[in-house]
């Protein structure tokens, strides 16, 4: 195929390429034909996942040193930061990017990570037209295409509903970390989006019972439970109200600090873990719903990346600067692009 070929000769940079979501990554940048360099600051994991990919070029490089990101970045077309916590490396990265004139796009699950990439960084890759997605991951990236699906065109709504249903959740090492950095920068408070606005508070989280398609059915999900989306989301549809709801019995499985790391279940590493979101978009008397299910919330992270980069560097977007994925792609081509991985349904 043509695509094919187009892609086979752009080398795209993997920032954090030994971890657990990185590894899907490389794995799913080569099956595009793309060709990866693996990056972090772990040469000896850099080397370990080499022996995994026979060939692979591999650049060690740290976010506190510039110079050797900019050596990680030389010759490619664009980088996925698969680094977290990303507090850390999000800024440095992006500023890789832009010295390199190439997209960024990362991986972030945490708020307020990608709050600063928006507050940051608009301005600037806006007047230099560089692309930077943020959050093009299961968490912010997923949720905003079904949210921008959904709405058919709408550009404003009265409120966005997002429930999860997860099998279980066994949370990466880069989970918990990440995790502990967001609660750290909240001093221990909740976050949630209200009245068009991030809110922190301490309120209890409330226990609901939501039904979703079949056949999951009828489920008790713990109410507020914010993830990127509420970043992602009203960062382009005029929306006061982000509402994120998720499967009880995977709050707790995240919560136990004894709970196990996801271990590979199939030929791919993907783990046994099944996902469901319905995102439900409301304004005035109509609803507008969509949902995606498929398997592994880490390694569904790596078509959304890959079809992202392979969208930018073909041209087949929307606008530049800090773009959510939602705002910078066609939301439901993009998703049914990716129907090797998920299924993905529509009901207007």
């Amino acid at each position: 195929m043509a695509g094919e070929t187009m892609e086979s000769a752009q080398n795209v940079a993997v920032f954090g390429a030994y971890g657990h979501t990185g590894r899907f990554v490389v794995a799913e940048l080569l099956e595009r034909g793309f060709v990866p360099i693996a990056s972090g600051r772990d040469a000896g994991r850099l080397q370990a996942l080499a022996a995994s990919f026979p060939g692979l070029d591999v650049r060690p490089a740290t976010a506190d040193d510039p110079a050797s990101l900019d050596r990680a970045l030389a010759g490619a077309a664009a980088v996925i930061n698969a680094a977290g916590p990303f507090a850390d490396t999000a800024a440095p990265v992006i500023e890789a990017a832009l010295r390199a004139g190439i997209p960024y796009v990362d991986v972030a699950a945490e708020i307020e990570a990608n709050a600063d990439t928006f507050a940051h960084f608009t301005e600037r890759a806006r007047a230099e037209g560089a692309v930077i997605v943020p959050a093009m991951a299961f968490f912010g990236g997923l949720g905003d295409l079904l949210a921008t699906a959904a709405t058919g065109g709408w550009t404003t709504a009265d409120e966005v509903h997002i429930a999860y249903a997860l099998s279980s959740w066994h949370p990466t090492a880069g989970t918990r970390a990440a995790g502990a950095v967001s609660r750290e920068r909240r001093d221990g408070r909740r976050v949630r989006f209200a009245g068009g606005r991030l809110e922190y508070h301490d309120d209890a989280l409330p226990t609901l019972k939501w039904t979703f398609p079949e056949p999951v059915g009828v489920q008790s999900v713990i109410g507020e439970f914010s993830m990127a989306d509420v970043v992602t989301i009203p960062s382009h549809l005029a929306v006061p109200a982000v509402h994120s709801y998720m499967s009880a019995h995977a709050v707790g499985d995240l919560s136990a600090p004894d709970t196990p790391a996801p271990t590979a279940a199939d030929e791919r590493g993907r783990s046994d873990q099944t996902f469901l979101v319905e995102v439900v978009v409301r304004s005035g008397e109509e609803e507008r719903r969509a949902t995606a299910s498929g398997r592994d919330i880490y390694a569904i992270t790596a078509p959304l990346a890959v079809e992202a980069v392979g969208r930018i560097l073909s041209g087949r977007t929307r606008t530049t600067g800090v773009a959510s994925a939602g705002e910078i792609f066609d939301a439901a081509d993009f998703l049914r692009a990716l129907s090797p991985h998920l299924t993905f349904e529509v009901r207007q």
